[in-house]
């Protein structure tokens, strides 16, 4: 199953609030003969806008070729919301890379987010301040207290704030939740808005975009002096460096990469807009996810609609009604919004891995790759971008630094990592129902 085009009809944007309320850019014209760049980056979100951005604003040749428009897949879908740090909490990182190693992760990934309020900045993207996290069990609160203390001492960031259950009722004033913390350095935005950004600047830097250029196949170059071929439906394009920047669509493009990162659909619903009924759901302008491992995420649109992705799917097909399956964990924390309309459901396809690192690669000798931010890709995909144009540009110690972490492929490979996940979304789904 090609998941570019099995949920999506080519070329048109999902029936996202994004898509209904944010101006898109003119159509990008199609790849098309035998053209030529220094590098060509494939696909069109975060990461490849990003790294042609950067490729372009030094200076190299660079085509980015994407099968649908700029923007399309996850990137330009998703909760909007820019979180700190990396996926994995500091005590997993020392724990995995020692203290000083998790230190320079954690540095990476502020320098994520500076980067991503940047470019929203340049695209005039407004960020709005401010991401909690609601929690279930008081086992969740200490372990945040922890946290907590620990990001304060050791990691100079003192900008996450423990709220007890009276503190955070009166941000979020619901019974499903009994305390949180709100992370005052992370935000969130218009995400299908920044993407599109990017990709003007992008263009307005010298990068050749093309659209409704799906990539068939790669021939990478196998001695010095010969280019790398990336072959599309209309063309090809000879180059000296490719950068793969599909993440869940990537597809089969390289299976080094794909035994290690594996897609995955999530859904989200808007609502009509709620006026002053958004006093019941949020009291401040903050983004908001939970702790359940199937995550329920949201936050409130500019027209005060409230934003709510959750529910599981084991299956690469979309539900035939979206709004059905995410209206049920929306009722589990707001019952009281059960008369409310949903005006807008659409679901995506983003990419995890095994320890929920994002996955840095170098396929070929004048490859590189980044994939699999497992839900936490809004800042780091725009700086693993950035990374391999510094890459390519010479300067790899950033990019080296990342693909030097676990990248462990999933059992059975691309052939048994749908089973392993029908079975383990099965299984943390009940823990989620049981409260465990």
């Amino acid at each position: 199953m090609n998941l570019l085009f099995s949920n999506d009809r080519l070329g048109a944007y999902p029936p996202s609030l994004y898509a209904a309320t944010t101006p898109t850019l003119p159509p990008f014209p199609q790849q098309r003969g035998e053209e030529r760049a220094d590098v060509v980056v494939v696909g069109g979100g975060y990461t490849g806008l990003s790294a042609a951005l950067h490729l372009a604003e030094a200076g190299f040749s660079t085509m980015l070729l994407e099968a649908h428009r700029v923007g399309f897949g996850a990137s330009g879908r998703n909760g909007g919301q820019l979180g700190s740090g990396q996926r994995l909490e500091v005590d997993e990182l020392e724990k995995m890379v020692g203290k000083p190693g998790a230190r320079a992760l954690w540095d990476m990934a502020e320098e994520a987010k500076a980067l991503t309020r940047d470019l929203a900045a340049r695209s005039g993207v407004a960020v709005h301040d401010g991401v909690a996290h609601a929690y279930r069990k008081p086992s969740e609160i200490d372990h945040s207290r922890r946290m907590i203390e620990r990001l304060a001492r050791d990691y100079t960031y003192d900008r996450v704030e423990s709220l007890d259950r009276e503190a955070f009722r009166a941000i979020l004033p619901s019974d499903a939740y009994i305390a949180g913390e709100l992370d005052h350095g992370a935000g969130h935005l218009n995400p299908l808005a920044l993407a599109l950004g990017i990709a003007k600047l992008a263009d307005q830097a010298g990068a050749q975009i093309r659209e409704l250029s799906h990539v068939h196949a790669i021939r990478h170059a196998t001695r010095a002096g010969e280019k790398s071929i990336v072959q599309t439906a209309k063309g090809r394009v000879l180059c000296d460096h490719v950068i793969l920047a599909g993440n869940g669509y990537l597809g089969h493009l390289d299976m080094q990469v794909a035994a290690r990162v594996m897609p995955i659909n999530n859904f989200i619903v808007a609502t009509e807009p709620l006026g002053a009924r958004t006093a019941e759901v949020l009291r401040r302008n903050i983004a908001v996810h939970d702790t359940k491992f199937v995550v329920n995420y949201w936050r409130l649109s500019e027209d005060n609609r409230l934003i709510f992705g959750g529910g599981e799917n084991v299956s690469y097909r979309f539900p035939k009604d979206i709004a059905a399956k995410v209206r049920k964990p929306l009722l589990q924390i707001y019952p009281g919004l059960a008369d409310v309309a949903l005006t807008h459901a659409w679901g995506g396809t983003l990419a995890i891995t095994m320890n929920r690192m994002p996955c840095f690669a170098r396929p070929a000798p004048n490859c590189l790759s980044a994939s699999g931010y497992s839900g936490h890709g809004l800042a780091l995909a725009n700086l693993a971008g950035k990374l391999m144009a510094q890459a390519i540009a010479g300067q790899a110690q950033g990019f080296d630094a990342m693909a030097a972490l676990p990248s462990p492929p999933f059992p059975g490979g691309t052939m048994l990592r749908w089973p392993m996940l029908v079975a383990g979304m099965s299984w943390y789904s009940l823990r989620d129902r049981l409260g465990a």
